[in-house]
């Protein structure tokens, strides 16, 4: 790994986390650790181009179909791949398909960048994590194995307990906030070899008082009506919220950074 390199290019892959829910712009769009990513390459590098393929709601299979030759043949010098954790988190889940298909993904990427990027995705914690807990490290064993053998960079995520920590995440309970996707970034940026600007983007935040029953249960009652209800039936009837929805970002283009 070079130490503070020069990166002329990036392309991301993935679904909802590298489209950058929940951080949300006061345009109605996202951000995401991904353009805050860009913006801090782009501004080492004068001309820097940047894509975003991600899309909300892919599976490992829809990612491997539909962004994963076309960011091949972008030739950028960085490619950071997320996906398979949607699948985890189906009821029916064949992790047996789900290998299989991330190993294609990272066999037909690492031969077209200078540097591949994987991650071990975050985890919010409390129950939902635990009862996928199975799922998701296997996953990473997976992530782990392919990086070893085509030579990608694997950004720990899941161990820092930062990013564990509730506060982090949105009230839909899936997707970080505007803190949770900044700290990636970082982690992204020193796993590339720049210097750290944040040494401590993993160290557990500093604690507060806990809510009350009050306000547990009404952000249960919000959470299960506005996020829950319709991921449920969206399961029933076999639709996903990225259906119709373009990439975020499709053509490598040179990248000033995000919109504050």
């Amino acid at each position: 790994m070079q130490t503070n390199p020069t990166y002329t290019s990036l392309v991301a892959v993935g679904d909802s986390f590298t489209e950058g829910m929940s951080d949300l712009l006061p345009d109605g769009s996202y951000r995401g650790w991904a353009d805050l990513l860009a913006a801090r390459m782009a501004a080492r590098s004068p001309g820097f181009r940047y894509a975003n393929l991600a899309v909300r709601g892919k599976l490992i299979g829809q990612i491997v179909d539909e962004q994963v030759d076309l960011a091949a043949a972008m030739g950028a010098d960085v490619i950071t791949l997320v996906g398979g954790l949607n699948d985890t988190l189906r009821p029916k889940c064949d992790m047996a398909r789900v290998r299989d298909l991330l190993t294609q993904a990272v066999e037909r990427l690492a031969p077209h960048c200078e540097q591949l990027v994987l991650m071990r995705s975050p985890g919010r914690q409390g129950p939902v994590l635990e009862r996928f807990r199975p799922r998701m490290e296997a996953l990473f064993a997976v992530i782990d194995d392919l990086a070893k053998q085509h030579g990608a960079v694997v950004v720990d995520l899941y161990s820092a307990r930062s990013l564990a920590d509730p506060r982090m995440w949105d009230v839909d309970r899936l997707h970080l906030t505007a803190e949770g996707h900044r700290r990636v970034a970082e982690a992204v940026w020193q796993s590339l070899g720049y210097e750290p600007e944040d040494p401590e983007w993993h160290a557990p935040i500093p604690a507060t008082p806990p809510p009350g029953w009050t306000a547990r249960r009404t952000a249960d009652v919000r959470f299960a009506r506005q996020h829950l209800l319709p991921w449920i039936g969206r399961r029933l009837t076999g639709r996903s919220s990225g259906d119709g929805l373009p990439p975020k970002r499709p053509d490598l283009l040179p990248y000033e950074g995000p919109a504050r």
